[in-house]
C-alpha cells in the first residue's frame, strides 16, 4: 500500500486522521491526472528509525481491507483478519462469501459471528478501493438497551396514567388485562384475591388488528389452580411448562398449546397481602427472559396499587352509602285521612344528607307524630346530628305523646348529648300531632322550638300563618316552648317548611332573601294541589329564585286532610334516590 492509496481516506471515528498538511492537493476536474506523491516519512523519535504508514495503520480502531481494481485482496490488517476471518489476501471478496462487501448497500451494517459490524467502501486511486470494517457491537447493544429502556418507561407511563382512573376493583381489573396485551403477552389472565370463596378472573387476549377482547368469570377458591393458589399467597412460581398445563386445563389460553407457550404468574401487591395475581402468556418463539420478568413485575406493582385503591374506595363507597342511607330524611309513615308531601334538597347535593329533617310516628290511639326540624351546620357533620335526633324521638314518642313534654324531653336528651361531646349544637323545630275525624277533617296541635311558623293553606285559596313561638332545643335546661292547635278541613293543608326556603338568595341582584312573603305569595290559589305537588312547588320557586347560586338545606313538609274515602298518592323525592333502592322498588 503507497502513500496514494492513503490520500483521499476518511478515517471516520477512527482514533487517528492524516493531517491536512500532509495531504496532496485536490484536483479540479480539468486537471490533467498528476502521478501519485508519497506522504513524508515520519520524523525520528530520539534516534529510533522513523516507522512508516503501514505500520500506523495496522493500529487503526477500524479494519482495513484493500482491493485492487479486480477486487483482489492486496492487503487486510490485523483488525480486519480478526473479524473477518474468511477474507485473504490474494484472493478475492467474492470467495469470502459476505454478501455486504461486494453489491450491497454502502456504507452497510450486519451480523457476522454474532458480531455487529459495520463497513464503508472508499474508492482509491487505479480503480483500487478500501474498505473500513469497524466493531459496533457494544455500542450498539448500548443503543439497544437504551431504547428498551425508554420504550418500558414509556409503557409503565402509560399503565400509571391508565391505572390512574379506575375506582371501580371491575373496571380497574378490566383495564389492567387490557394494557396488558399485547405488550406483555398474547393472553393476559387477572384473578383478584377471593371474596366470600368466591374469586373474579378478567382474561384479555391478542385480536389481529383490534383491541385486545376482555371477558371475565367466577370461580369459587377450589377450583383456582395452584400456581394461581402459590400466586395469591405471595410466591411467584417458576415450572413454566407445569404453570403453562394449569392454565390451558383452566382454558385460559385461547389460541395457545401446551408445547408452543411461555407464561409467567407475578403476585400483584397489596396492603397485607396480594390483591390478586396476573398471569401473561405468549408463543415460545418469545420466551420471558429476565428484562421481560421484570418490566412484567413491574407493571404488576403498578396493577396492585390501582386495584388496592379500588377496593379501598370500593369499600369506603359501601360504608358511606350506607350511613348516608341511615341519615336521608325518611318518609312519613301512611296515616288514616293524611296526605303527605316532602321535598328535600341538601346544600351539598353530591353528599345527599344535610342538617334538615321531617318524619312521622304513629300513636297507639291512630294519630301521628310529625316533625320538621334544621340543626345548626352543615354538611356531614350536620346530617349525623340530624340522625341522633331522630333517634331520640324514635325512642321518646313512645313514653309521651304531646308535643310540648315531648319537645323538653328532646331538648334534655339533646342536651345531655351534646354535652358529653362537647359539640354545642343546637335544633330548631316543630313538632306536632295530627289525629283524623269522621267528617275527613285533621286536628293539629304543634309546638315550636325556634322554628319558622307553619303556613295553612284554606279551601278559599288564603294563607295563613300559624303563630308558633318558642325557643331553640338544645341550648337551656327548660326552654320556653309555645304551642298551637289548628283544625284543618277537608282539602286544605298545613305546610312546614326550612329557612332555607325563605333565606334563598336570589332574584335579579343574586343577593336578595326569597322571604316568607313570597312564599306566602307562591302558595295562593293552589289550595287544589295534592300535599306532594305542593311541596313539590315550594321547592321549585325555590330553586327558580336561586338560580345557580348556593344554598341552605331546602326541607318541606305538607299535610293535607284528604276527606273522607280518599285513596293517599305517593310521595315526591325532589333528591333522587340512588339506583339500587329505585331497581328494589321496582
Amino acid at each position: 500500500m503507497t502513500a496514494a492509496d492513503v490520500r483521499d481516506w476518511d478515517p471516520g471515528d477512527g482514533p487517528i486522521s492524516t493531517p491536512s498538511a500532509l495531504r496532496a492537493p485536490a484536483r479540479s476536474a480539468g486537471d490533467p491526472a498528476r502521478p501519485a506523491q508519497a506522504l513524508p516519512p515520519l520524523a525520528p523519535d530520539r534516534g529510533h528509525c522513523a516507522p512508516d504508514w503501514s505500520e500506523v495503520v495496522e493500529h487503526f480502531r477500524e479494519g482495513l481491507i484493500v482491493c485492487d481494481a479486480d477486487q483482489v485482496v492486496s492487503h487486510l490488517s490485523p483488525v480486519a483478519e480478526r473479524l473477518l476471518p474468511e477474507v485473504a489476501p490474494g484472493v478475492t471478496l467474492a470467495v469470502a462469501g459476505i454478501r455486504e462487501l461486494f453489491g450491497g448497500d454502502n456504507p452497510a451494517e450486519f451480523t457476522h459471528r454474532s458480531r455487529r459490524l459495520r463497513v464503508r467502501r472508499v474508492p482509491l486511486s487505479a480503480g483500487r478501493s478500501c474498505w473500513y470494517v469497524e466493531d459496533v457491537t457494544e455500542s450498539v447493544t448500548r443503543a439497544d438497551a437504551l431504547l428498551a429502556e425508554r420504550a418500558r418507561s414509556a409503557f409503565l407511563a402509560v399503565v400509571g396514567e391508565k391505572l390512574g382512573n379506575p375506582l371501580h376493583p371491575d373496571r380497574a381489573a378490566a383495564a389492567v388485562v387490557r394494557l396488558a396485551v399485547p405488550t406483555l403477552a398474547e393472553v393476559a389472565v387477572l384473578v383478584l384475591a377471593p371474596r366470600s370463596g368466591r374469586a373474579r378472573w378478567w382474561r384479555a387476549s391478542r385480536s389481529e388488528d383490534e383491541a385486545p377482547t376482555v371477558d371475565s368469570g367466577v370461580l369459587t377458591s377450589a377450583q383456582l389452580p395452584t400456581a394461581i393458589e402459590e400466586g395469591l399467597a405471595g410466591t411467584e412460581p417458576h415450572a413454566v411448562g407445569w404453570l403453562v398445563e394449569q392454565a390451558v386445563d383452566a382454558g385460559w389460553l385461547p389460541g395457545l398449546g401446551t408445547h408452543e407457550t411461555s407464561a409467567r404468574v407475578v403476585p400483584l401487591p397489596g396492603h397485607d397481602a396480594p390483591a390478586g395475581v396476573l398471569l401473561v402468556a405468549r408463543r415460545a418463539v418469545r420466551y420471558y427472559d429476565e428484562a421481560d420478568v421484570d418490566l412484567v413485575r413491574a407493571f404488576a406493582a403498578r396493577a396492585g396499587a390501582a386495584l388496592t385503591t379500588a377496593v379501598l374506595y370500593r369499600d369506603q363507597a359501601e360504608v358511606a352509602d350506607t350511613l348516608q342511607a341511615s341519615l336521608l330524611p325518611v318518609e312519613p309513615a301512611p296515616a288514616s285521612g293524611v296526605q303527605w308531601g316532602t321535598a328535600y334538597r341538601p346544600a351539598q347535593a353530591g353528599l345527599r344528607i344535610g342538617g334538615d329533617f321531617y318524619g312521622s310516628h304513629r300513636l297507639t290511639d291512630g294519630g301521628s307524630v310529625f316533625f320538621l326540624g334544621d340543626v345548626s351546620g352543615k354538611g356531614v357533620e350536620a346530617a349525623v346530628f340530624t340522625g341522633q335526633l331522630r333517634q331520640c324521638l324514635q325512642a321518646l314518642h313512645r313514653v309521651e305523646s304531646r308535643p310540648v313534654r315531648l319537645l323538653r324531653l328532646l331538648n334534655d336528651a339533646l342536651l345531655e348529648t351534646t354535652q358529653a361531646h362537647g359539640q354545642g349544637r343546637f335544633a330548631t323545630m316543630v313538632l306536632g300531632t295530627v289525629r283524623a275525624h269522621r267528617d275527613g277533617g285533621l286536628t293539629l296541635t304543634m309546638s315550636g322550638g325556634g322554628h319558622l311558623p307553619p303556613l295553612v293553606l284554606r279551601s278559599s285559596g288564603e294563607v295563613e300563618q300559624v303563630g308558633l313561638t318558642g325557643m331553640l332545643v338544645g341550648v337551656v335546661p327548660d326552654p320556653r316552648i309555645g304551642e298551637v292547635t289548628v283544625r284543618l278541613e277537608p282539602g286544605e293543608t298545613c305546610l312546614l317548611y326550612s329557612d332555607g326556603v325563605t333565606e334563598a338568595r336570589g332574584g335579579r341582584r343574586g343577593d336578595e332573601l326569597f322571604g316568607t312573603e313570597r312564599l306566602i305569595g307562591a302558595l295562593a290559589g293552589c289550595q287544589r294541589m295534592p300535599a306532594p305537588a305542593l311541596a313539590e312547588r315550594v321547592e321549585q320557586v325555590t330553586c327558580d329564585w336561586l338560580g345557580r347560586g348556593d344554598h341552605d338545606d331546602i326541607a318541606v313538609l305538607a299535610l293535607r286532610a284528604t276527606g273522607p274515602g280518599a285513596r293517599t298518592s305517593r310521595h315526591l323525592h325532589s333528591v333522587p334516590r340512588p339506583p339500587d333502592q329505585r331497581e328494589s322498588d321496582e
